[in-house]
């Protein structure tokens, strides 16, 4: 069988400069069509996560989800993966200081009509501003990890910020921690409400 995985794992050795053809066979065996691109790893688990609660299996209708691991490497991706490439359809999320980035990187890869939703500052933010904060910190500490976002939010250079910007910081604060945040507070979204470019993203799949 077929294994999603193993076709990520070939894009991403094309992307580092090594031979095509393995992802181009994996890509028809897996009947793929579109190709959804992320910056990194922890905007896949949020995409995968929600996919899951709306009862979507995305592999099987064609669609694969991949970290390009930096938004840098947008062009190459794309290249690779859309009409110059293996032809696939291309989506994804950017963020929007990176937007004029993406779009450029897009032309140059020959696949300007790719549909890309924007993150008002990243898709963390996006999520704890849909889940309030509030809801993260109850989040946080059901996993363990209150003592140290309480040693955060009392540093003296974090007084006055926004609780909402220092939860953002907090998730990227050590190695691993966004991504398993990610999952995290997408399953914990409430029925019918999604950050609008998570919920525009999968609505277009």
């Amino acid at each position: 069988m077929v294994d999603m995985g193993a076709f990520r794992e070939a894009v991403d050795g094309w992307a580092a400069g090594g031979a095509g053809g393995p992802a181009a066979d994996l890509a028809a065996g897996l009947g793929l069509r579109t190709a959804v691109l992320l910056e990194g790893p922890s905007d896949l688990e949020a995409v995968e996560a929600l996919a899951e609660r709306h009862g979507r299996d995305l592999a099987a209708e064609g669609v694969s989800v991949l970290s390009m691991r930096g938004a840098m490497n947008v062009a190459r991706y794309a290249a690779l993966l859309g009409p110059p490439g293996l032809g696939l359809r291309l989506t994804g999320l950017c963020d929007e200081n990176e937007q004029g980035f993406y779009e450029r990187g897009l032309e140059r890869a020959g696949a300007p009509d790719a549909t890309f939703f924007v993150c008002a500052a990243d898709l963390e933010d996006e999520l704890i501003r849909t889940l309030g904060t509030t809801r993260v910190e109850e989040i946080i500490e059901a996993e363990g990890d209150i003592r140290a976002w309480r040693t955060l939010l009392h540093q003296p250079a974090h007084q006055g910020r926004p609780r909402q910007r220092l939860l953002r910081r907090f998730l990227g604060t050590r190695k691993g921690r966004k991504i398993h945040y990610a999952r995290l507070l997408t399953e914990s979204l409430p029925p019918g409400q999604a950050p609008t470019p998570l919920a525009n993203l999968l609505e277009n799949l």
